[in-house]
């Protein structure tokens, strides 16, 4: 038997493969992208049919070499990347390079081996049907990278002179960014509503309380703004109180809870967004690994079908842990909701039904939760339906005019919620009526009334987007793709265009101002139905329906002039100034002005440098005000001198710090509590409230009263590990900056020297 190379991604894939195959068989990884666009103008050639110029990164370069080693010794090479269309595009990247590199390469057998699952299974059967590259998929990923190349070397200039230096634009990037701050303009100009409810208690003739809603009022069927103040309200109280209440009719019926789809990248972000906290960016390095070891299937998915012997197999568990009651008669399938499905993929499921999450091999603490996640939805996605027996009791005044409505639902068979409950964007908060227990009542029983109540209420903004519902809000939208979401998140967070407080988004200033200036002059580029069209192109691409390079070509020609239009015609200052009709009230000849700063929007005289007047802005443009530290009560412990203030950050954050600041720059983020550690003996503890009640902490060391649980401790100690590891990156940037800043420097300054004494001499020669 002759030498194998098998060719994969990552070095942990690579040692899981590597397990399953013989001796003759040698499993090295690319590390990803072996050749990439280069960050420079001319990358994609638009004078030479949007040739691709690619090129090898230095870092690259050791991957590249060792396995062009290897392989000049194989008789067959077999090209195992992931199954989407960056995968494609890798092995094909690879195939290239190899082709020059490797003398008579084309002697050599080259074949795609695929896979949704790292098993013994899977990988030898990839290994026994393999098949030739799919060009038509290469050709998408290439549109792809070519569209965000073109939009972010030709717009990303644009910010740059008219905003600040440093900014981006993308293609996708800046629909998401638009999303945001559309929804914070909604916000702003959001005037709440008042309207009233009213509810009543009574009591059935053997002393059981029964609550019920208004339903009917004089006639007519309660609205939501049937009463909208408070005279009204009382006015119906007064007269619903004095009346006697019989029961008019009964409701009852069954109501079945179907399980929700297996989980595909979206819906996974989603739920360990709400239920585990995990940034999208946290949730895919964790599945990622997860995937590599062979715990789960490929995780970079938008179809909801499950393999047969995968079905089998929990249908099988679900039989032996829970009984043949949660099993149903038939397998349940599911239809995928995604606009535009990509590759036929699997939903991602664990590889082994049978693996318990208390029995997974691994100590990573995010990889153990996000895996029970995975378990739980995969196993609930083929139990039995919950039964709930639902009833509404109609209860009719006197009067027949006015009538109160209970209702309430009783779990009857749990049946897949035993195991998973999926979660809610924005309230976990399960429906008042359900296992709300309603009395035994029957038509036409009289009831008393206890009391009727009125409850004032107004109208609330729509929220803020989350992580969980900005990602369905894309998918919804048909932007983007499952191996993109992550990645736009955590450019927008890079960039500092938002930030996530309370795991909401909010706008940056400068964020705002780039996204007024993108829908302004680039609104065809950052529409939502736009940018949805492009990717229904690239599936189409994908499928072998149209050509990339007359997509891009028509993208191109009307942007380019677009870009050229804008560059010359749009002036900086009517981009980062904001008239407010206001005179100055330091000179008083000038216009107070609103422009955009280093550290966000501001107030100053359109006089400047002649009058020096600048006051910081809230968002909606009106003045700081500063307002006094509040007291505590609590000396500081580091200067033993002032009291510790509670105090707002620009952002709004509310935090504690030292009242003899800057001498003193002591801050906390919790309250602060007059009581000595009792273990290290530190003057002050700190108050942090949880969902599961207050939590006493000391800021100098590790001691907490009610102490951490061991999972806690593992979360505790993986979250500081994470963010050490954040800014050790962050730090190994800022040094890698400063040195190429000090390069660059120095090279013009050497440049400067030698014109210097070129101009000398030619003086000197005259």
């Amino acid at each position: 038997m002759g030498k194998h190379l098998v060719i994969v991604e990552s070095p942990a894939k690579a040692k899981t493969i590597e397990k399953y195959l013989g001796k003759d068989y040698t499993v090295l990884a690319s590390y990803g992208h072996v050749r990439d666009l280069p960050s420079k103008n001319g990358a994609v050639d638009v004078d030479n049919d949007f040739e691709m110029n690619y090129q090898v990164p230095a870092d690259s370069e050791k991957q590249i070499k060792a396995i062009t080693k290897v392989a000049k010794e194989s008789d067959t090479i077999y090209l195992a990347t992931d199954l989407d269309r960056e995968g494609e595009a890798i092995s094909w990247h690879v195939l290239e390079e190899l082709k020059k590199r490797v003398k008579g390469f084309g002697s050599r057998a080259v074949k795609r081996i695929a896979f949704s699952e790292i098993t013994k299974s899977a990988i030898q059967n990839a290994v026994s049907n393999p098949r030739d590259l799919n060009m038509t998929m290469v050709d998408a990923q290439q549109a792809r990278r070519a569209l965000d190349y073109l939009v972010g070397f030709n717009l990303s200039p644009v910010l740059w002179r008219k905003v600040r230096g440093g900014l981006s634009a993308g293609r996708v990037q800046s629909v998401a960014l638009r999303l945001i701050c559309e929804r914070e303009n909604e916000i702003e100009a959001f005037v709440p509503e008042e309207y009233w409810t009213i509810d009543g208690q009574f009591a059935t003739s053997e002393g059981a309380k029964l609550k019920g809603k208004l339903w009917h009022y004089q006639g007519k069927k309660v609205e939501k703004f049937t009463f909208t103040n408070e005279a009204q309200a009382t006015a119906a109280v007064q007269h619903l109180q004095p009346q006697t209440y019989t029961v008019k009719s009964i409701e009852q019926k069954k109501v079945q809870r179907r399980p929700a789809a297996p989980f595909i990248t979206s819906t996974l972000q989603q739920d360990a967004s709400r239920k585990l906290g995990f940034a999208a960016r946290r949730t895919m390095q964790a599945a990622q690994r997860l995937y590599e070891a062979g715990h789960i299937t490929y995780m970079r998915t938008d179809a909801v079908n499950l393999a047969n012997e995968a079905i089998a197999a929990t249908r099988e568990m679900i039989q032996s842990s829970f009984g043949a009651d949660y099993v149903p008669a038939k397998p349940v399938f599911y239809k995928g909701k995604s606009k535009n499905a990509q590759e036929a993929h699997e939903a991602i499921r664990p590889t082994n039904p049978g693996l318990h999450p208390r029995d997974l091999p691994v100590s990573d603490a995010d990889q153990k939760r996000l895996y029970d996640l995975i378990w739980k939805r995969t196993i609930a996605c083929q139990m039995a339906n919950a039964i709930m027996d639902q009833t509404a009791i109609t209860l009719q005044g006197d009067g027949s005019d006015s009538a109160f409505r209970a209702s309430g639902s009783v779990l009857r068979f749990d049946g897949f919620l035993r195991v998973y409950r999926e979660g809610r964007d924005d309230s976990n908060i399960q429906s008042d009526e359900e296992d709300n227990l309603l009395p035994d009542v029957k038509e036409g029983e009289q009831v008393t009334v206890a009391q009727v109540d009125s409850d004032q209420h107004f109208t609330e903004p729509p929220p803020r987007y989350s992580e969980a519902s900005l990602v369905k809000a894309l998918e919804e939208h048909g932007i983007g793709r499952p191996s993109t979401y992550a990645s736009i998140i955590g450019t927008l967070q890079d960039r500092g265009y938002v930030r996530i407080e309370q795991r909401r988004f909010f706008p940056e200033d400068v964020g705002r101002v780039v996204n007024k200036f993108l829908t302004e002059h680039f609104a065809q580029y950052v529409d939502v139905g736009f940018t949805a069209k492009l990717e229904d192109e690239l599936d189409a691409i994908a499928r072998g329906e149209e050509k990339w390079k007359p997509m891009l070509r028509k993208f191109w020609e009307p942007f380019t002039k677009l870009v050229v239009e804008k560059t010359e015609s749009v002036r900086k200052r009517d981009v980062t100034t904001e008239e407010t009709g206001e005179k100055c009230p330091k000179c008083d000849e000038g216009d107070v002005v609103i422009r955009l700063g280093r550290y966000g929007r501001f107030k100053s005289c359109n006089r400047y440098p002649d009058c020096d007047y600048a006051a910081p802005i809230n968002a909606d443009g009106t003045e700081v005000v500063k307002e006094e530290p509040k007291s505590t009560g609590v000396t500081c412990p580091q200067c033993n001198n002032a009291e510790i203030g509670e105090k707002k950050s620009r952002r709004g954050k509310v935090f504690y710090s030292c009242n003899d600041y800057p001498k003193c720059k002591y801050a906390i983020w919790d309250p602060p509590l007059k009581e000595a550690c009792p273990e290290c003996e530190w003057p002050i503890i700190t108050l942090k409230s949880k969902k599961s009640g207050d939590v006493k902490k000391c800021p100098s060391c590790e001691w907490q009263d009610p102490p951490m649980t061991e999972a806690e401790k593992k979360r505790s100690l993986a979250a500081k590990e994470r963010f050490a590891k954040m800014r050790e990156a962050k730090a190994a940037k800022a040094k890698a900056a400063k040195a190429k800043k000090a390069s660059v420097k120095k090279k013009t300054a050497a440049k400067k020297t030698t014109a210097k004494k070129a101009t000398t001499r030619k003086k000197t020669a005259a």
